[in-house]
């Protein structure tokens, strides 16, 4: 949780100016303590979620999203004073699991004319429709408790709030992308596998490649690198660290090939995405992670040029502690020369970023992010057809 949007944003400083105790969490802003009665008429305390609309730092107007009036209750539902259910403001009631401890039972939905101005007046308004009842029966049942959360400071693995997994409601989802993540050669699709996973929470990404960023790189790889960037020669991993820590906090970069005297650098990480050529090197880098029992998924990309036209193949093959047949049953380890296609740099960008996507599309597969009723753990694509084929588990 970042207290960086309380300093930036006005409505949510004055939220804690007065006294309510409000914190964002998982990218959703929190407001804990509501006192509230129940149909007992006991005074309770609960707490209200609503989701958060962020540009940087600064909050933005609620009701600039679908929903954005709407808040959720983690408690009973909220009663009058004689303890009959305040129905005006009943939206849904559905328990929902928010993620990062986050659940609610009860859904409100109370939009003035105009909606609300800022997120001051939403949460406050809020607070004084359940706690209005409350303070009929106890004076002293006040939503402004003059309290600071106690995790106030705390920094998660995003530089910024993540906001997009609280706005699609899947924040429990989300979580389950957790773990030490490494990537191995950022060639091709590497790159792409790094976009991509570097949007999710894991808590460190290790980069590895030996080779510069040059010229040829640039045109298929994601991003677009200026001149500048290029006449520099960067490694590729510090190419890319440089761009994605702008948005997570858990990258390293190791300049070096992986061979038989650098192995022990994937040391504790639990999942591996390889994305260099065949060869001797990959056959090393897959007993090490079998060895210390990690999951990874290998990409494999096989283009010719016929006919003027290119066609090919892209593979994606997952091995787990459970199930390590596939690779023997699928990847080659002879390296690759001069007649392969791919390997002369023409520029294919899109089928990167495809072999990426599929091999993510897996590993979150294997997270339970993905619905895998049929568990594959190799998949083709063939560009001619779009004909995708998979090996289902056995």
């Amino acid at each position: 949780m970042s207290p960086a949007p309380f300093r930036a944003s006005p409505d949510l400083k004055r939220l804690r100016d007065e006294g309510y105790c409000v914190q964002i969490v998982g990218g959703y802003l929190v407001m804990r303590e509501v006192p509230y009665v129940d149909a007992q008429r006991r005074i309770r305390r609960g707490t209200l979620i609503s989701n958060l609309l962020l540009a940087g730092d600064v909050a933005r107007r609620p009701d600039a999203e679908v929903n954005g009036h709407v808040v959720h209750l983690d408690g009973d539902y909220p009663c009058d004073a004689t303890g009959r259910p305040i129905d005006a403001i009943r939206y849904q009631s559905c328990p929902q699991r928010w993620g990062h401890g986050l659940a609610s039972r009860h859904s409100f939905s109370s939009k003035p004319d105009g909606g609300y101005a800022d997120y001051f007046e939403k949460m406050a308004t809020y607070a004084g429709i359940l706690s209005g009842p409350a303070l009929q029966i106890d004076p002293t049942a006040d939503p402004r408790v003059y309290r600071s959360p106690e995790d106030e400071g705390e920094e998660g693995v995003f530089r910024y709030i993540e906001t997009a997994s609280g706005r699609a409601r899947i924040g429990a989802l989300t979580e389950k992308l957790c773990g030490k993540v490494a990537i191995i050669g950022l060639g091709g699709s590497g790159g792409y596998v790094l976009d991509l996973v570097a949007k999710t929470p894991v808590s460190e990404i290790r980069l590895f490649d030996g080779d510069d960023f040059l010229q040829h790189n640039a045109f298929r790889a994601p991003g677009a690198p200026s001149i500048e960037d290029l006449r520099e020669v960067p490694r590729k991993v510090d190419h890319f660290a440089g761009i994605y820590s702008n948005m997570h906090r858990g990258i390293s970069a190791h300049s070096v090939a992986l061979d038989e005297t650098n192995l022990y650098l994937l040391d504790g990480i639990d999942f591996a995405f390889i994305c260099v050529d065949s060869g001797e090197a990959k056959r090393l880098i897959m007993q090490k992670l079998e060895e210390i029992g990690a999951s990874f998924i290998d990409c494999g990309m096989g283009l010719e040029l016929v006919d003027g036209t290119l066609g090919g193949i892209l593979r994606v093959t997952a091995s787990t502690p459970g199930a390590r047949d596939r690779i023997g049953r699928h990847v080659s380890f002879a390296g690759g020369g001069d007649e392969d296609v791919y390997a002369s740099n023409i520029q294919v960008a899109d089928l990167n970023a495809l072999n990426a996507i599929m091999a993510v599309v897996k590993w979150k597969k294997l997270k339970g992010f993905y619905r895998d009723f049929e568990g594959e753990l190799h998949s083709t694509y063939t560009t001619d057809g779009n004909l995708l084929v998979n090996e289902v588990a056995a």
